[in-house]
């Protein structure tokens, strides 16, 4: 296929680009490198199809057969906002090594992501791109992408994991800004302008595109809400937060303004400068695989002076697994706890013991020597991790020093719930949605069970009578609870009834004689008292 920009259709090596000044300018191949266009997909992906009978799924988690299927510029919907489509972008930004670390990918979804970064950025802001091949099975996945323009491949004689393949690739790139991508995205309009204009600004920001998702079943590209942002639960797992109200009433004016005061970053796509990459640390080179290193990073900018920031008029597509598909040396959960507690050690001072308490297994997981990321937190006189809640993430709820237990309060996948109701309303249970809210309870020491100042109260001790919600009183026997059977379940201690969830449907919650039924086990999310 012939390239529009060819000068001289028989010249395969000299392209006319866009330049920095508009001006044309005339780019050319280093030898043995072909343009994006001429690189044969059918050979690379024919090599590795699944065969008939074989699960498109087993290699990947995603439906290898359909991603396949798809040319490697495809087109995707431009899923910007209006005001975005019609903004320019500073001339002057700052060019980007874009590193991509991979293991095992598929190969379609890995030759997507590097064309599209190379069909949709401005060909003088992409330095190059380095792949970084975490020793895959066959050499030839990244191998055979380096023949194509700005793609340097460096592969790993070992399996090295995401946090130290990434700090190889930042080591070998040669721009001034980083740009790290996932395996498996694809670049929309305009995705890098906006990115780089931040970062030139200010070299302390970290940012992101709003990241649209790519279904891992048929491969469509659906655009993502505006109104997101990473949190995290005490459980340090990583979760979207909606923005609060006022949040988003405060966006209407400009709702393609940055979106600051993200709390943590999702960690597969981001934009930083290099130097204050290493300035800050680069990554914890004692973490391994994958997990914990988002939060780690999120804590250690906001907490050492940078900011975090998602840019709405970039975005990129990424396919959204349920599961992983890579083996984890010693197990996935074990690694991740261990990842976790490096985090949650050198970073959350106190406020690690509410990590603790909601998974208290992670404290049998040795986490190794944090000698020299306590020294880096000191030189670079971090803040405490109080000033983040405070500042930065005011919305996640802290379990106050009066509570024994706080959180959700689950039975099976269903939650304590107020319902939306007030005082002397009844209270149910609803599917959890781990979004705080109507779901959130405190069992405190004067033995209460709390929503905000309204409690559970038994209006009257008999078996099969319904609690209600009332304010909170200090003495008051009939709202006061403990936890029995290793804090399976709640009893109320006035009357020995236990908490049930048998007549939920229709009434509401009752007192019921204690029994093992599983309507009466409740667990909360966070037991502070081991």
């Amino acid at each position: 296929q012939e390239d529009p920009n060819d000068i001289d259709p028989k010249r395969k090596d000299v392209r006319v680009s866009d330049g920095e000044d508009k001006a044309q300018s005339v780019e050319t191949l280093p030898p043995g490198k072909v343009w994006w266009q001429d690189f044969d997909q059918d050979a690379y992906v024919s090599a590795t199809m699944v065969r008939s009978g074989q699960d498109p799924y087993a290699r990947n988690k995603f439906n290898q057969v359909e991603s396949d299927k798809l040319r490697m510029d495809r087109n995707i919907p431009d899923t910007r906002h209006d005001q975005c489509q019609r903004k320019q972008w500073r001339i002057d930004l700052p060019a980007t090594s874009v590193v991509i670390t991979f293991h095992n990918e598929a190969r379609s979804a890995l030759l997507r992501t590097v064309v599209s970064v190379l069909k949709k950025s401005p060909s003088h802001l992409i330095k190059e791109i380095i792949l970084v091949d975490d020793y895959s099975n066959d050499p030839d996945d990244g191998a055979l992408l380096g023949k194509i323009e700005k793609v340097r491949v460096l592969r790993n004689d070992r399996r090295e994991g995401l946090m130290r393949s990434r700090v190889r690739g930042a080591d070998a790139a040669q721009a001034k800004v980083l740009t790290f991508l996932d395996s498996h995205c694809e670049c929309n309009e305009h995705w890098l302008e906006p990115l780089l204009e931040r970062v030139a600004e200010d070299k302390t920001r970290v940012v992101s595109p709003i990241i649209d998702v790519i279904n891992m079943d048929n491969f469509q590209y659906v655009g993502a809400s505006a109104d997101l942002k990473g949190g995290f639960d005490w459980n340090l797992v990583f979760k979207w937060d909606y923005m609060t109200p006022e949040q988003r009433r405060a966006r209407q004016g400009n709702p393609v303004a940055p979106i600051k005061y993200v709390y943590t970053t999702a960690g597969g796509l981001f934009v930083m400068d290099k130097s204050y990459f290493e300035e800050l640390g680069k990554y914890d080179m004692m973490m391994d695989v994958w997990g914990g290193e988002n939060l780690e990073i999120s804590f250690r900018v906001w907490q050492c002076g940078g900011s975090l920031e998602i840019i709405p008029c970039s975005r990129v597509g990424h396919v959204f697994r349920k599961q992983h598909p890579y083996t984890f040396p010693g197990g996935s959960g074990t690694v991740f706890a261990r990842n976790t507690r490096r985090a949650a050690e050198v970073w959350m001072d106190e406020y690690k013991n509410f990590y603790y308490a909601a998974v208290p297994s992670a404290r049998n997981v040795p986490y190794g020597n944090i000698q020299s990321r306590m020294e880096l937190r000191k030189r670079l006189s971090c803040k405490p991790f109080k000033w983040y809640l405070e500042n930065v993430y005011p919305e996640l709820r802290v379990p106050d020093h009066q509570d024994i237990a706080f959180g959700a309060l689950q039975q099976g996948t269903n939650c304590l719930d107020t319902l939306g109701h007030f005082a002397d309303g009844v209270v149910g249970v609803y599917e959890c949605h781990n979004a705080g809210g109507n779901q959130e309870w405190a069992l405190t020491k004067d033995k209460s069970v709390k929503h905000m100042d309204l409690c559970l109260t038994v209006v009257d001790r008999a078996p099969g009578s319904l609690i209600k919600l009332q304010g909170c009183r200090e003495n008051d026997s009939r709202q006061k609870w403990e936890q029995i059977e290793s804090n399976s379940k709640l009893r109320h201690v006035g009357s020995n009834l236990c908490l049930d969830s048998r007549n939920a449907k229709n009434g509401g919650l009752t007192v019921e004689i204690c029994s093992p039924s599983l309507s009466q086990q409740w667990k909360f999310t966070l037991n502070l008292q081991q």
